[in-house]
């Protein structure tokens, strides 16, 4: 009889929002120059990835109607069956990558298996690409964030891992408990970049332990807890609508860690203050373009915020909560925009927000799914979109003998929204991603474009500043 337990109830909660239209995948890409040596690979994921535990066990569904979900092992688990190698089409630019990559995005997964599945997508322009899907279930952002980094390198050349000796015990869940089973090297790098991803993770919007002290002082909470179940609906834009299956997905030009660095010195904030001023920039842009006027249109987006200890940020699962900024997507002028992100973001980081959010999505486990769906469908008509900051490693990084060009990882679309945007940093680059519904927002490289110009005109401030 295969080995199960109980699913935690903040793991159960994207069970309940997976929608056809709305798939609760977390999705990761990687580039390369070269193409990646399989061999070589498929060593990493069955000696690196494969020490997870998590990723060879299924989903249980509940027996009665109040039942807990749980997970059991996969007692015909073959990594072959989740490991898919494809070649993409002519031309192999970067418009076909995010073509495939949106029909990924609206696949579902299979049920009766693990849920996460690796694709290895040759003839990407000169090299490779690999692209991830996991449930959110399994893991959040950050998590995923963490898995793929145990399965990298600090140097080109590096030992390819090899099996460890039999043992009684199973190896920890814990992305730590893996990396402390790698040789040396692999040992000093995940101590290196994991510590650097939680003191990163701390500075990106809230401080884990004091959003904890507040709940627990009660700072508010009651009241709080009372706005975030009561809250209007979001404004209708072309961002709002009826869902489908269909998905886009696009991701940025790298920007210059260096230039975020020089703007916020000019213009005051942080990077992430600068980051998400360019970003409703965009938004506004693209409503413009299209004819929607904006007046003083302001759009809530929901942030997640890392929960974990700095022990804890290497465990797979859910632990985090989400918080609520209201974009000033009407604020013409890019410098009081980011004066406005700035105020905002200064009272979420005294808010007890992120810990009543996370109570909620634990409490949503426990409920059926047709109150799960309706608490879904609640938190989507309060936001337009999902704004997701992750810190990635500082450093360049290499996979099967190959340097990583570029990372992006996505969260899902919350509840119903239509609208997912993420910011991830990589060896002093910094990169934007977005998936849509495909027919709400067809063209998410036109937000992106309005990115881009919002970047510039900041660029010029500071050139101004001399």
């Amino acid at each position: 009889m295969a080995k199960s337990e109980t699913m935690a109830n903040s793991d159960a909660a994207w069970l309940g929002m997976e929608d056809p239209t709305n798939l609760m995948l977390v999705a990761g890409v990687m580039t390369f120059a070269r193409p990646l040596d399989m061999a070589h690979l498929h060593a990493i994921l069955t000696h690196r990835w494969l020490k997870f535990d998590r990723l060879r066990h299924r989903v249980v569904a509940p027996r009665l109607p109040l039942g807990s979900y749980g997970w059991e092992d996969d007692p015909t688990f073959d990594l072959n069956a989740h490991v898919h190698h494809v070649a993409l089409p002519a031309p192999g630019d970067r418009a076909t990558l995010q073509a495939m990559v949106s029909d990924l995005l609206a696949t579902p997964l299979d049920f009766s298996k693990p849920l996460w599945q690796l694709h290895i997508i040759d003839n990407y322009k000169e090299g490779t690409a690999v692209f991830f899907r996991i449930h959110h279930a399994i893991a959040d952002g950050l998590s995923l964030v963490a898995v793929l980094l145990s399965l990298t390198d600090l140097t080109e050349v590096a030992p390819w891992p090899e099996p460890e000796p039999a043992r009684e015990q199973p190896p920890s869940g814990g992305v730590m408990g893996m990396w402390m089973r790698q040789a040396k090297g692999a040992l000093n790098t995940a101590v290196h970049l994991g510590s650097k991803l939680f003191e990163e993770g701390r500075e990106t919007l809230v401080n884990p332990a004091r959003v904890r002290e507040l709940a627990q002082q009660g700072a508010g909470s009651a009241q709080t807890a009372l706005r975030m179940v009561l809250r209007s609906p979001d404004p209708d834009t072309l961002f709002r609508g009826s869902l489908g299956v269909r998905k886009t997905a696009a991701w940025s030009n790298p920007l210059p860690l260096a230039d975020i660095k020089a703007i916020k010195t000019v213009m005051g904030g942080g990077v992430n203050e600068v980051l998400i001023t360019a970003v409703a920039g965009g938004l506004r842009r693209y409503l413009l373009g299209k004819g929607q006027p904006v007046g003083e249109l302001s759009l809530r987006v929901a942030l997640p915020v890392n929960l974990r200890t700095k022990a804890e940020m290497m465990l797979l699962g859910n632990k985090f909560g989400l918080v609520f900024l209201e974009l000033p997507v009407g604020e013409a002028d890019v410098v009081e925009r980011l004066a406005v992100v700035r105020e905002q973001l200064a009272e979420l980081k005294q808010s007890p927000e992120a810990v009543l959010s996370f109570g909620l999505l634990q409490a949503m486990g426990l409920t059926p799914a047709e109150v799960q769906a309706q608490m879904a469908k609640m938190w989507g008509g309060q936001i337009t979109a999902v704004l997701t900051n992750l810190p990635g490693p500082p450093i360049p990084l290499y996979l099967a003998g190959q340097a990583i060009e570029q990372i992006m990882v996505w969260e899902p679309q919350l509840g119903r929204t239509g609208l997912s945007l993420s910011l991830i940093s990589y060896a002093g680059q910094v990169y934007i991603g977005l998936t849509t519904d495909a027919g709400l927002v067809p063209d998410p490289d036109l937000i992106l474009d309005g990115v881009y110009a919002e970047y510039e005109e900041m660029m010029a401030l500071v050139a101004q500043a001399g």
